[in-house]
């Protein structure tokens, strides 16, 4: 776990300057969803080296850990992990093979389960994970053939209609929500993922053309097609939602729509929208409450993202919406957008009272385009903060941790532990520890030092601490995001 070293003290200094310095802008506040998408597909963002040895399984683990650290300390809190693929898997299942990404080759088995260690690795930094679910799409024709037997174009062709170039599950077919409820099931059941999260659930790009003519006969009931594709979409929405709150209801379930929902009073969405375009109304589960979060992409700029943030903000229903930026755009090699286009964004997005940002993807992020990695760190996210509140059956906070107690380890470190009398609260207890000069310790945003410790203990120097005439508080915080009452530690 992190040390407490005196460069905290440093950290506390240069935050209060900072924030100083750009007073025009809104707080950073507690509670942001800061959101980046860890793509898998072709390796884009991770893994770079192939598992085809232990050497280079061990590459390919501390390649994903040099990425975390990058991210913790530009107090990223939210890791949007590509799980399912396309049709293909980055753990070890019963129904679709291992994807290509990790070895070079479908169906061949990494040596190791990287979601198991992804999940353990970014718990241990005191992030969440979510395990990002390519939903609709299979995979594209020419591959089809390579992935072997366990792929949906054996175990369940008559779920597959080809599109574009690409098999895509048809949404109108009852079998398709049961195989997409026996994929979630599997990572749930599984894993200790914090959230599922869905992309791409909704029809296709062109989909006037979709082939699913003979579905809409089938099933239509006599609805308008437009209309009947959208209630397809919700349906799979509410069932895997439903199931998944069933088995773990702290499980954020989210997913990101077409950035645009619908044409909005004053501006159009000139014809790419979620709603009439891909039949995906993701607005109308923010109502009917089947989605905790969503991620819109708006990877766009001007009139083309404000008024549509703004749309996405007043129909949330209490819900939370994280707006996608679309930040692999500064890069020369795409739109070499200017890094005032982004910081505007996030300056509207935090000011309008949304719930945070979301970053596609990771590596435009850590390669530092435009100096945006360095802007994150040193200015806009000053201080760690927590994920917001979700919704839940009992808003009642845990219990404060007690019964601290200390053992001296090497040098001055000290391991400090407690105990919690809520500790066997359902799904678990995480914990945030607080430092400050000031005694009381405020659970402010500027004392937040350590979030969502996985443990009941820190480990600190201190001496460090009693130079930096620093002191300890620590909460507990449960899997909805409740926070107890701070118990305060001074020794």
């Amino acid at each position: 776990m992190k040390r407490f070293t005196v460069a905290l003290l440093t950290v506390l200094l240069v935050s209060t300057y900072m924030r100083a310095q750009y007073a025009w802008e809104a707080e950073a506040p507690k509670r942001e969803l800061r959101a980046v998408w860890i793509t898998t597909l072709s390796g884009l963002d991770w893994p770079r080296a192939k598992a085809t040895g232990k050497a280079s399984v061990e590459q390919q683990k501390e390649e994903f850990c040099q990425m975390l650290d990058q991210l913790k300390a530009c107090n990223i809190n939210t890791i949007l992990l590509q799980t399912r693929v396309r049709g293909s898997v980055i753990y070890p299942s019963k129904l679709e093979p291992w994807d290509r990404c990790l070895t070079g080759t479908f169906g061949r088995m990494p040596g190791y389960d990287p979601l198991a260690f992804a999940i353990q690795e970014t718990h241990r930094r005191g992030m969440e994970l979510h395990a990002w679910v390519v939903t609709i799409p299979a995979f594209k024709t020419e591959v089809a053939k390579t992935m072997g037997r366990n792929s949906l174009l054996h175990t369940h062709p008559e779920l597959l209609k080809k599109h574009n170039g690409q098999y895509y599950l048809d949404p109108g077919l009852p079998g398709t929500a049961d195989y997409l409820s026996r994929i979630v099931d599997e990572i749930v059941t599984q894993y200790d993922v914090d959230g599922i999260h869905f992309d791409y659930i909704r029809y296709p790009e062109e989909a006037a053309n979709f082939p699913d003519g003979a579905t809409y006969r089938k099933y239509g009931q006599g609805k308008p097609k437009a209309q009947w594709r959208r209630d397809n979409i919700t349906a799979i929405v509410r069932r895997l939602y439903r199931e998944v709150k069933a088995q773990k209801p702290w499980v954020v379930m989210s997913s990101s729509p077409v950035g645009k929902y619908r044409d909005v009073r004053r501006y159009s969405s000139r014809g790419w929208n979620a709603y009439d375009a891909v039949n995906q109304d993701a607005q109308g589960w923010l109502r009917e409450g089947i989605q905790d979060a969503l991620f819109p992409m708006m990877y766009f700029t001007g009139d083309h993202f404000y008024p549509f943030a703004a749309d996405w903000q007043e129909g949330s229903y209490g819900r939370h919406v994280a707006p996608g930026l679309g930040i692999y755009f500064l890069s020369p090699t795409e739109k070499d957008w200017s890094l005032s286009y982004i910081t505007r964004e996030l300056s509207y997005v935090r000011r309008q009272g949304l719930s945070g940002q979301a970053y596609f993807r990771a590596r435009f992020l850590l390669d530092n385009h435009k100096g945006l990695y360095d802007y994150l760190r040193d200015h806009f996210y000053p201080h760690p903060a927590l994920p917001p509140v979700y919704q839940q059956p009992d808003g009642t906070p845990p219990a404060p941790p007690s019964g601290f107690s200390e053992v001296q380890l090497e040098g001055m470190m000290v391991k400090l532990s407690w105990t919690d009398a809520d500790a066997a609260r359902m799904g678990g207890l995480r914990y945030n520890v607080y430092a400050s000069a000031k005694k009381p310790v405020a659970p402010t945003p500027e004392n937040l030092i350590v979030p969502l410790l996985p443990q009941a203990s820190y480990t600190y120097n201190r001496l460090n601490l009693l130079l930096s005439r620093l002191h300890l508080a620590v909460t507990a915080i449960d899997r909805w995001g409740n926070e107890s009452e701070p118990t305060q530690y001074d020794k």
